[in-house]
């Protein structure tokens, strides 16, 4: 990786955490500058405008949720404990997320729609690569015969997502890990008792 490589992926590592708790109305250049120890002038080499830079501050958040979940649900051994270890994830969220300054799925999405930029977009794109994934498990399970053959993949999936963020919510307004907890059980009922053939 040159310089300028290491440079740039150190400032997006750097703002993501910054941008996500913010939001993109706060995230002042000042505040880029004095986080990242860089002038004005080596932030924008590598970035064209703020709307640039925080596109790839929300990606960078999202690539390393979609690593951590994959990591969990690859230890399924077909696509039924697959779909449990989405539950099983976000059973320890609430402390991974803090690391992001929240959950950037939830934080990003309701800031991009106060916002006359393309981040909305991103996140809508994002949004629906999470539903597909979840929707292609239980499609999965269906041809494996682990899943009943009545199931609609796309309404479990959005079920499965909006309780998730839902409790997400609560979780941090409330400050208890405890709505996740408890969404987790309810995913797992839900897919012992309506989903597993």
């Amino acid at each position: 990786m040159s310089k300028a490589a290491r440079t740039k992926a150190f400032i997006i590592e750097t703002v993501a955490p910054i941008f996500n708790k913010n939001g993109y109305a706060a995230m002042s250049l000042s505040k880029i500058t004095e986080a990242t120890g860089l002038t004005k002038g080596a932030i924008y080499g590598h970035f064209g405008n703020k709307e640039e830079l925080a596109m790839e501050a929300y990606r960078y958040s999202i690539r390393r949720f979609f690593m951590q979940l994959n990591a969990v649900v690859n230890q399924g051994e077909n696509s039924l404990e697959m779909l449990l270890k989405i539950a099983d994830f976000y059973l320890d969220y609430y402390e991974y997320s803090k690391e992001f300054g929240g959950c950037p799925i939830l934080n990003i999405g309701v800031d991009s729609e106060h916002q006359k930029t393309g981040i909305g977009d991103l996140v809508r794109t994002y949004n629906q690569r999470i539903l597909d994934k979840f929707s292609a498990l239980i499609e999965r399970g269906v041809q494996e015969g682990v899943v009943v053959e009545s199931a609609d993949a796309m309404l479990y999936a959005r079920r499965f997502f909006y309780m998730i963020e839902g409790a997400v919510y609560m979780t941090y307004i409330m400050k208890d890990k405890n709505y996740l907890t408890e969404v987790a059980q309810a995913m797992t009922d839900m897919i012992h008792k309506e989903l597993k053939k």
